[in-house]
C-alpha cells in the first residue's frame, strides 16, 4: 500500500491558509498519484508559491510529480519538482 505524506512549512502563513494548501495537495494526491502508485512512500513538501496557485496549478506540479515518480519507479534519474 502507497504511502504519502504531505508537509506545508509556514511560510508567514496563516494556520487556516497552511491547512487549506494541506487539504488541497491530500486530495490531488488521492486523486492523481495514489492510483499509479504500488507500495511506494512519497513525501510531498510545498513551496511558498503553492499558498497562491489555484487548484489547476497545484495539479499541474503533482502530476508533473507523477511522471518523476513514475520515471524512477522504472530507474531512471529524476530532478525534483515543486508543489
Amino acid at each position: 500500500m502507497p504511502r504519502v505524506g504531505v508537509i506545508v512549512p509556514r511560510y508567514r502563513q496563516t494556520a487556516v491558509a497552511r491547512n487549506l494548501v494541506k487539504r488541497r495537495l491530500r486530495e490531488l494526491v488521492r486523486q492523481e498519484l495514489l492510483p499509479h502508485l504500488r507500495g511506494a512512500e512519497i513525501v510531498l513538501r510545498a513551496r511558498p508559491e503553492a499558498y497562491g496557485a489555484t487548484v489547476a496549478g497545484l495539479r499541474a506540479n503533482v502530476c508533473a510529480g507523477r511522471a518523476s515518480v513514475l520515471r524512477l519507479a522504472d530507474g531512471a534519474r529524476v530532478a525534483p519538482v515543486s508543489a
